[in-house]
């Protein structure tokens, strides 16, 4: 529970800045692979791969309905000073319902991310290795989540560019 707590906090204030970056200042973007761009940050150093999806349905008792959401967005991010190495994070653009889930769905493999307010993560480090092996052999990946309001959201991610997104992020911010 301690280091779930701990990557919790780290990922909050790298996600802040990678979202915060993304939505509003784009002279830190630093390549564009396909659908998927590389940033970077100094203070602390920091690089990331981020893209917004290709699709979004917002559900409600099983209607399609319309919702307000913020940026949407799936990362891996680096941070050579606190040891983050291909961290996977998303954004859903809305609070998560309190002791929700997000499922990732690429190809045949699902994985659980826990949320904290507008953010979800994988549960450890093995986990990211795991879901970023899958990333680089899928086609696309769907997140699939429920906002405090009880909307159930379904977004489609490409993952053309994936690869060489990621890979550069890290060698940017390799240690």
């Amino acid at each position: 529970m301690y280091a779930g707590l701990i990557r919790a906090i780290a990922c909050a204030g790298m996600a802040f800045v990678a979202t915060a970056g993304f939505a509003q200042d784009s002279s830190n973007r630093v390549a564009a692979h396909t659908d998927w761009s590389v940033f970077e940050a100094t203070e602390p150093k920091q690089c990331w791969s981020v893209s917004s999806p290709k699709e979004t349905v917002n559900t409600r008792d099983g209607r399609v309905v319309a919702a307000r959401r913020g940026d949407i967005l799936l990362f891996v991010s680096f941070i050579p000073g606190s040891g983050v190495k291909g961290q996977v994070s998303f954004t859903g653009g809305y609070p998560f319902r309190d002791g929700s889930t997000v499922t990732l769905d690429i190809g045949d493999n699902k994985f659980e991310l826990f949320t904290d307010g507008e953010m979800a993560w994988s549960a450890s480090d093995q986990d990211d290795a795991k879901i970023i092996t899958a990333l680089k052999r899928g086609a696309d990946a769907v997140l699939t989540g429920t906002s405090s309001r009880g909307t159930k959201t379904e977004d489609t991610f490409s993952l053309f560019g994936f690869t060489a997104a990621v890979e550069e992020a890290e060698k940017r911010c390799g240690e």
